[in-house]
């Protein structure tokens, strides 16, 4: 037994089915592209959060060289300075300097 469906209704569905189609790659554009910017946008909260990540370390290693300079005694710097200057490199420097011209200048 066939039943025969109103034209009018088969024409109403296959509008409406074409207009779904038809829609389609529309709708997939538009999700890819909000996909795209919430991936972007997470991309950049990332980079935020790595930036601060890196000033904290970098502040924490500043506190730590101020810490050790701080830490130093004064007097055993100075002691230490003042050994490093009394090494006498560059009298000794020019003592060679003198003896090389010497052997290199026979006739004087």
């Amino acid at each position: 037994m066939v039943e025969l469906v109103n034209p009018m209704v088969t024409d109403a569905v296959t509008q409406s089915n074409v207009k779904v189609v038809g829609e389609a790659p529309a709708m997939a554009l538009g999700t890819l592209y909000q996909s795209m910017a919430h991936s972007t946008g997470v991309l950049f909260e990332n980079a935020v959060s790595a930036q601060q990540q890196q000033n904290i370390l970098a502040q924490a290693a500043v506190n730590q060289g101020v810490m050790q300079i701080y830490s130093l005694d004064t007097t055993a710097v100075a002691g230490a300075s003042e050994k490093v200057a009394q090494t006498g490199t560059s009298d000794n420097l020019s003592s060679m300097l003198a003896v090389l011209q010497a052997f290199s200048n026979p006739q004087r």
